[in-house]
C-alpha cells in the first residue's frame, strides 16, 4: 500500500437555512443536532481533503472559495471575504501551484468555487491550480453543462469553459452505488483509489474511496454532508431525488460498516471524519468523530 497522509483543509465557511439543509425534517428535530442563529441559519464548513503521497499532492474538492461579489457573498451566507482555502494550504507549506490533482465530486459552487481566485472589482475570477489535472465525473460534468432550471443557479457561469480551456480536464466514470459491486478503479488517480457515482443529490455525483491502513475512507460529498445526515431518513431540500439518495446512503454506509470504513465530511462544521456503527435500534450512527482541521492518518 502506497504511503499517504490525509489532512482536512478548511475553506470558506457558510451559514445556510437549516430548513433547507434538513429537507422535510422538522426544526424541533434538527435543531437538537445543530443550533440555528436568529435567522434560522446553521454553520457549515466547506472542507477539502488533502492527500499527500510521494511526489504528488491530491486535493478532493476546493469548497466555495471567495469568488462571489459582496452582494452574492451575503446572499449565499459566505462568511469570510478572503480565500480561506489558499491560506489553509499556506499553513501546510503549500500553495495552489503545488497541487497535482483536484477531484471534484460535482460542480455546484460550494464545492468548486475554490478553483477560482477571490473577487476583485472589475476583474473576472481566474482559474487557480495551474499544474493540476481536474478530475470530474462524466455525469456531473453533463449536468453542469446542461443544468435543470431547479439547480441552474448552483453552477458557476464560465467555469466549465475555463476547465476545458486548461487542457487538464479528465472525465471519469464510477460504479453506481445502488447497483452494488466494487467501486470503479480510477486511472487518473491510480492504485488505491476507486470511485462510485450517486444520483440522489445531483446527477453523476462522484464519490472517491481511498485505501488506508485502518480501512477505506470515502469522501462523502453531498451524499452525506455531515454526521446528522448519516441517519438514513435525513436528506437536504437541495437533493434531486431524496428517496434514491436514501437508498444510496444505505448501500454505501452498510458496505463501509462491513469493511471497517470511515466517512470524510465536507460540510460538518465540527467533524472531519468518523467511523460508522448501527445502534441497538438498527439506526446508522456516526462514531469516533475526528475534529478538524487535523492530520487524519498516515
Amino acid at each position: 500500500m502506497q504511503a499517504r497522509t490525509l489532512t482536512a483543509v478548511l475553506g470558506n465557511s457558510q451559514r445556510l437555512d437549516g430548513g433547507a439543509m434538513f429537507g422535510n425534517a422538522p426544526k424541533a428535530l434538527w435543531s437538537r443536532w445543530i443550533e440555528p442563529d436568529e435567522a434560522n441559519r446553521i454553520p457549515l464548513a466547506c472542507r477539502s481533503l488533502l492527500i499527500q503521497e510521494p511526489g504528488r499532492n491530491v486535493l478532493l474538492e476546493t469548497g466555495i472559495g471567495a469568488f462571489f461579489e459582496p452582494r452574492l457573498r451575503e446572499r449565499f451566507g459566505v462568511v469570510e471575504p478572503e480565500h480561506v482555502l489558499l491560506s489553509s494550504l499556506e499553513r501546510l507549506g503549500l500553495s495552489h501551484h503545488d497541487i497535482d490533482v483536484v477531484v471534484l465530486s460535482h460542480l455546484h459552487f460550494d464545492h468548486a468555487g475554490g478553483l477560482l481566485s477571490a473577487w476583485a472589482p472589475d476583474q473576472p475570477p481566474q482559474l487557480l491550480f495551474p499544474r493540476a489535472t481536474f478530475v470530474v465525473g462524466a455525469g456531473a460534468w453533463q449536468r453542469a453543462r446542461h443544468p435543470h432550471p431547479r439547480d441552474r443557479a448552483s453552477f458557476i457561469e464560465g467555469l466549465c469553459d475555463q476547465l476545458e480551456a486548461s487542457g487538464r480536464l479528465e472525465l471519469v466514470s464510477g460504479t453506481p452505488l445502488i447497483e452494488g459491486g466494487p467501486a470503479t478503479p480510477c486511472p487518473v488517480l491510480g492504485p488505491g483509489y476507486r470511485t462510485f457515482t450517486s444520483e440522489g443529490h445531483t446527477p453523476g455525483l462522484l464519490l472517491t474511496e481511498l485505501e488506508m491502513p485502518a480501512g477505506p475512507v470515502v469522501f462523502a460529498a453531498d451524499l452525506v454532508p455531515g454526521r446528522p445526515w448519516v441517519h438514513l431518513p435525513i436528506t437536504m431540500g437541495y437533493d434531486r431525488y431524496p428517496e434514491r439518495l436514501i437508498d444510496e446512503k444505505r448501500a454505501l454506509l452498510s458496505d463501509l460498516i462491513e469493511r471497517g470504513g470511515r466517512l470524510f465530511y465536507t460540510h460538518d462544521a465540527q467533524c472531519a471524519l468518523s467511523g460508522l456503527t448501527v445502534d441497538e435500534r438498527g439506526r446508522l450512527q456516526a462514531t469516533d468523530p475526528v475534529e478538524a482541521p487535523v492530520a487524519l492518518s498516515a
